[in-house]
């Protein structure tokens, strides 16, 4: 997933044991599931369901092809606002017993189905309902069509037992087919491999032969278009968007390439993307097959298509490596900010390389800014047992752990560094990992018994202990040094011109973050005419330039800034928004008056979010 920026605090009582796993996959108790795959563990899904926009719900079955391992008499599934009515056991569908247990806030309830110590298939008949969190369910206005209805799903962390009874822990994989019934005149979509037009029947198949953890089951169902990119890319969006994303997307099939060229094949056969309506809460999401994105990354120049290089490289460190507990999140999206930063250099050069690494280390001093460095939630392997697993989502995970992974590459060299990551892709493709089976792997594997090496790389600061380790690399952009000698001058020299010189989309947000604290309105003015950051910025120059415009009482803006508000949902551009407007008493009112307006377009995580805020 791309991106968060800032931490979401969601306090819940949920404590139970949690043991490490290999890294051969075998699984044990996650303090985040209630299922017991060390005992029974689901193998392979049939879904067949039905998708109802006039009820807003998913009904049908879910077959579950199960390993019963220690030959006992239960199965226990998670399941969160679901509405069960009968279960089954094997091809003749012999009904057996089953029970919900005490509901745990956001995790739901176990669902405990009574089996037989030869049960292969357990059978769910079951409907969602209007509380699931997974679904976000739009009505015809709230596309960019503004004709048909859509719904789409999110199912990270903990929010697939929202919308399938499943064993709801990225430690448990498994294969999956799936029959799905929409209306005629809408084409649905999954994780998997896809149909490329609409058929007249409005039934869809669809097939994942890799196994999978359940946070990336994904459905999307809507008035859908196809276009191709390569031979094994492509886009699929709404009508109106559908032209814009292909030019957008353009260089799709050479981060492919060049991820292929560093770190080996990529194994999920085609990679395709679909743009979500404005609503969908984040930058991106890894769905295997189907990258989810937000239409806001359609900025018009192909500034923005760092995001995609993050989603294509969890189809290595995520999707085809996964950490197997929400406590080492850090093994997938570190890992993939890693590979993200390795495939821009590759397509778009070292100057933007290093432009970006800049980037990275200011979002991670921002981050260790508002947290506290002593935070316990600063360190790469947390404990959120007892709470919710998105207690501890913050940008540690992704620019932390880059800086990890960056600092190993520079003490033993790129060269062998590349020849170690693919080797770990490779020994540990379609299983999931701990922390622990991690640093094994590492210890065995690179340091080999070298205390020397290990003592320059510090991996246990890195990941055990809270801030930063002293050994973390500065990165250095020329590019970025030119402006900051231009941020010393123009106050006497004048902004006219300086639209010439600071040019790329990362050169104007490096600019507008470190503008003089004591703007004044009239530079402000000049600035925005000069460059038009008000109107005419992207998505993300936009959410900079408003932070400062809401700081300095940059009135121009906040017609744009409330336009900006009330047409996107990704949850963690804004909220530093939100967080700048409440800390004046005129603001609050203002950010309340905004939010009544928007809350109804907004997505559930996006609402919990701005919630917390706004209290």
């Amino acid at each position: 997933m791309k991106k968060p920026y800032f931490l979401i605090l969601l306090i819940v009582t949920f404590a139970c044991q949690k043991k490490e796993v290999t890294p051969q996959n075998q699984t044990t108790k996650d303090a985040h599931s209630f299922s017991n795959p060390s005992e029974a563990i689901v193998k392979h899904l049939d879904l067949n369901i039905k998708v109802d926009f006039d009820t807003q719900t998913i009904s049908g079955k879910a077959s579950w092809q199960i390993d019963n391992i220690t030959k006992g008499n239960e199965i226990i599934f998670d399941e969160n606002t679901l509405n069960i009515t009968k279960v089954t056991l094997g091809d003749d569908e012999k009904e057996t017993q089953f029970e919900l247990g005490a509901a745990i806030e956001l995790h739901g309830k176990p669902l405990h189905i009574t089996i037989e110590p030869n049960t292969t298939k357990v059978t769910i008949y079951y409907n969602t309902t209007k509380d699931g969190v997974a679904l976000q369910w739009l009505k015809p206005e709230q596309t960019a069509d503004k004709k048909k209805p859509f719904v789409f799903s999110q199912g990270q962390s903990i929010w697939s037992r929202t919308w399938i009874p499943c064993q709801d822990s990225p430690s448990v994989r498994f294969t999956y087919n799936a029959k799905v019934t929409v209306p005629k005149d809408l084409m649905a979509l999954m994780s998997a491999v896809n149909p490329q037009q609409k058929n007249e029947t409005g039934v869809y198949t669809f097939k994942q032969e890799k196994p999978i953890p359940s946070y990336l089951m994904a459905i999307a169902v809507g008035d859908i278009e196809f276009k191709s990119i390569d031979s094994r890319t492509g886009v699929y969006a709404e009508h109106s968007q559908i032209d814009k994303a292909v030019w957008e997307f353009a260089k799709l099939g050479d981060m492919i390439n060049a991820a292929e060229k560093i770190f080996g094949p990529y194994r999920w056969g085609r990679y395709d993307v679909i743009v979500l309506p404005p609503s969908f809460p984040f930058g991106g999401m890894e769905n295997p097959n189907l990258t989810f994105l937000t239409p806001t990354v359609l900025a018009g120049d192909r500034s923005l298509t760092s995001l995609l290089a993050h989603e294509l490289g969890h189809s290595w460190s995520g999707n085809l490596v996964t950490n197997a507990s929400w406590d080492e999140t850090w093994l997938n999206e570190g890992f993939t900010t890693y590979v993200e930063h390795r495939i821009g250099e590759a397509v778009f050069g070292v100057k933007e390389a290093n432009m970006q690494d800049v980037l990275s280390r200011k979002v991670l001093k921002n981050n260790l800014d508002e947290l506290g460095i002593d935070n316990p939630y600063t360190r790469l392997k947390v404990d959120t047992a007892g709470k919710n697993p998105d207690d501890a989502l913050s940008d540690i995970p992704y620019e932390k752990g880059y800086a990890f992974l960056q600092t190993i590459e520079a003490t033993v060299g790129r060269e062998k560094f590349d020849v170690f990551l693919t080797n770990y892709f490779n020994d540990h493709a379609f299983q999931s990992i701990t922390t622990t089976a991690f640093v094994a792997y590492f210890n065995k594997n690179l340091i080999k018994g070298d205390k020397a090496l290990a003592d320059k790389i510090k991996l246990d600061d890195w990941i055990y202990k809270p801030g930063i380790p002293s050994n973390i690399i500065t990165p250095v952009s020329e590019d970025f040094n030119a402006i900051d000698i231009i941020q010393k001058t123009w106050r006497k020299t004048g902004t006219k011109g300086l639209s010439q010189k600071i040019k790329s989309t990362n050169e104007k947000q490096h600019f507008i973050d470190y503008l003089p604290k004591d703007l004044t309105v009239q530079e402000m003015t000049d600035i925005d005419k000069e460059f038009n950051f008000t109107k005419g910025g992207n998505f993300v120059i936009r959410r900079q330039w408003f932070i400062i415009a809401i700081q300095h009482q940059y009135k121009f803006a906040y017609p744009a800034i409330e336009r900006y508000l009330t047409t996107y949902s990704r949850t963690y551009s804004l909220t530093p928004l939100y967080k700048e407007m409440i800390k004046t008493p005129e603001g609050r009112v203002w950010a309340k008056q905004i939010y009544a307006k928007a809350k109804s377009g907004y997505h559930a995580t996006t609402v919990e979010a701005l919630e917390k805020i706004l209290k």
